[in-house]
């Protein structure tokens, strides 16, 4: 699977519109042998954009009644910079019960993996694969291909980013972890090192270099680091 995945990734390149995009997913999505594979958009203005294989009905739907702004998992991406796992939300309100039970009537999965996406001028977006597993199955699942998935998103969102027209702002904002990863890195810390520091995973702070790296336009954890020192962002 790695393989076709760096294929699709590659491929990315030649994707000049919404359609385009689409394609990429879909394509994505057969290389996991997935339900659903979803990028989703929203704008700070509220807009959104998305390239998605969700059936056509269900998205006109939730887009036409403004679901985004009940759905738990936009609403959990928003305030965190980690991988959201969708049975780990609280689904316990009224309207959240009705949503999630529309949803997999409209052939959504019973398991969800959404990764939060914080980028330039208020963007922000949601990377999701969704499927119909046992938990055990998607727990080894997800544990398996954190990695890729996590970089796939950002190649999704990056290009989407130049089909957009949204350019990265001159003074990103990194959040507390972000900046402490880094800065440990800048260091010399190693990420097995740092991840002890700040007491996470070594997944979970590659979650938060990526959101970083994003951030500073690095092509790689060096660039990044380098960006963050040459604009104050970072002090060693």
């Amino acid at each position: 699977m790695g393989r076709k995945l760096d294929d699709v990734l590659e491929g990315l390149g030649d994707a000049t519109d919404l359609a385009g995009l689409t394609a990429a997913v879909y394509e994505m999505r057969d290389c996991y042998d997935v339900e659903h594979l979803v990028y989703h958009s929203v704008k700070s203005s509220g807009d959104q954009w998305a390239a998605l294989t969700y059936d056509p009905t269900w998205v006109e739907d939730y887009t036409r009644n403004n679901l985004q702004t009940i759905d738990p998992v936009v609403l959990a991406c928003f305030n965190r910079f980690t991988p959201v796992d969708w049975k780990r939300l609280d689904w316990s309100s009224r309207p959240a019960r009705a949503l999630l039970g529309e949803a997999v009537a409209s052939g959504l999965g019973n398991q969800g993996f959404s990764l939060p996406i914080h980028g330039p001028s208020g963007h922000f977006a949601v990377f999701t694969v969704n499927h119909c597993s046992g938990d055990e199955s998607w727990a080894r699942f997800t544990g398996a291909h954190l990695n890729e998935i996590l970089l796939a998103a950002h190649y999704i969102n990056e290009r989407a980013l130049l089909i957009e027209g949204v350019g990265r702002g001159p003074n990103p904002s990194l959040s507390p972890r972000e900046t402490d990863a880094l800065t440990l890195l800048a260091a010399g810390r190693s990420r097995a090192q740092a991840a002890e520091t700040l007491r996470i995973s070594e997944h979970t702070l590659r979650v938060y270099i990526e959101s970083a790296r994003f951030k500073l336009g690095g092509t790689n954890t060096t660039h990044a680091v380098a960006n963050a020192l040459a604009r104050g962002l970072i002090c060693l």
